[in-house]
């Protein structure tokens, strides 16, 4: 073998590079794997809006991300839910938890960017890129070979006593250990885009369900929102190729005129939705974290937010005890202690987007209740609102509080 790490991890996007920023102040010998090259940003790292609940927020502050960022990030300090043809609405205002905000809208791009020159200090990392993981094989004496092609038919053989699966949705880490997955189209596609209103935000977040989806406008930092907004499968060739003036006519009565009138528009991207579950997070000196692990529903934020969790614990518990961190032991304390935020968090993003999505008649009174008991019941609306911030189950210790 070239090398053996502590910790080899595959996939430098959102979540890998955050777990291998959180090792890195373990002073451990840590390997990431990325497929741009130097100077490239991944194609994650695009023009979508990122909400960063508030226990990400106090995490990435920690961790010394946040202070990267050229730009700040929008704060939401107040949110406003309602639902097409369904009665009632849910207001939420962050002072009234005695906070400051529930958490901040940040440009994926200006993410990348600061994760770049955090790394970029970091002194026990080691980055392998442009580079490919290809393989695995058998665990010999606590070791896991790590097989990756560095392009042009360059072959480097790694060792890691952990290996880390953060390489998307269509992990290849997770394929070639034969890990299975249950998915869920649920037909949409996300269209996303920089939307400049005639008044700027005041800090409100707004969120529109309908039959096709959610459409949302997010308070950034660049005084324009971030409008998300999602049409039928069927429908996206057809959105996608209206011109500035018919998308924003689109976009403006799907979201309403709460937040004023829409008058510009930057470009769309688009982004089918799909539910991908793996059927088990830990393998033999193997863990997923992040998209490959768990790829949710966009409705309401939850993706990235439960990913840094996800490898935030794991640096956790490595940091307890140094000595292995693919321990099976450490590895099974990460699944158990994973395992009711994970099953949570899914339950509310894939449940929520069945339930808001249904056209039937007959679900219009009970999501009209919902809605407002919601706006009315205080013991509901904290445990929502703890959700939504990211506090929900046994939540890492960077996460708790700003440092």
């Amino acid at each position: 073998m070239t090398r053996i790490h502590d910790v080899v991890i595959v996939g430098g996007g959102l979540v890998g590079a955050s777990l291998a920023i959180a090792l890195d102040r373990l002073e451990l010998d840590v390997g990431l794997v990325e497929a741009t090259a130097a100077g490239t940003l991944p194609a994650v790292f695009d023009q979508r809006n990122l909400s960063f609940a508030a226990a990400t927020v106090n995490a990435l502050s920690a961790l010394g991300v946040m202070a990267q960022l050229r730009q700040p990030g929008g704060a939401i300090r107040r949110i406003h839910v309602s639902r097409a043809g369904d009665f009632g609405s849910v207001q939420l205002d962050a002072a009234d938890y005695g906070r400051d905000s529930f958490g901040q809208v940040v440009v994926a791009r200006d993410f990348g960017e600061a994760l770049e020159a955090r790394l970029a200090q970091a002194t026990r990392l080691t980055r392998y890129r442009p580079a490919r993981f290809i393989g695995t094989g058998p665990v010999h004496e606590g070791v896991r070979p790590v097989r990756i092609d560095t392009g042009e038919g360059g072959e480097l053989l790694l060792g890691a006593r952990l290996l880390v699966g953060a390489d998307g949705t269509r992990s290849a880490v997770r394929e070639l250990l034969h890990i299975e997955t249950d998915e869920h189209d649920f037909l949409q596609t996300l269209f996303v885009a920089r939307v400049r209103g005639q008044r700027a935000p005041d800090g409100t977040a707004y969120e529109r369900f309908h039959d096709t989806g959610p459409t949302a406008l997010l308070p950034r930092g660049d005084r324009h929102y971030g409008a998300v907004h999602g049409v039928a499968r069927h429908e996206a060739e057809a959105v996608a190729a209206l011109d500035e003036a018919a998308w924003l006519a689109r976009l403006q009565q799907a979201a309403g005129w709460r937040a004023g009138r829409l008058v510009g528009s930057g470009e769309r991207s688009a982004y089918p939705i799909v539910q991908v579950l793996a059927r088990q997070l830990s393998a033999e000196r193997m863990v997923l974290l992040g998209n490959a692990a768990q790829t949710l529903h966009p409705l309401g934020a939850q993706g990235f937010n439960l990913g840094l969790r996800d490898a935030l614990t794991l640096a956790e518990l490595i940091e307890a005890d140094r000595s292995d961190a693919g321990a099976a032991s450490l590895l099974s304390a990460y699944v158990a202690r994973r395992r009711p935020d994970r099953e949570q968090t899914i339950g509310f993003s894939g449940g929520l987007a069945r339930i808001t999505g249904q056209p039937s008649p007959l679900l219009r009174p009970l999501r009209s209740l919902g809605l407002l008991a919601a706006a009315r019941h205080t013991p509901l609306q904290s445990m929502l609102v703890g959700g939504a911030m990211g506090f929900r189950g046994d939540v890492p210790r960077l996460c708790r509080s700003v440092p």
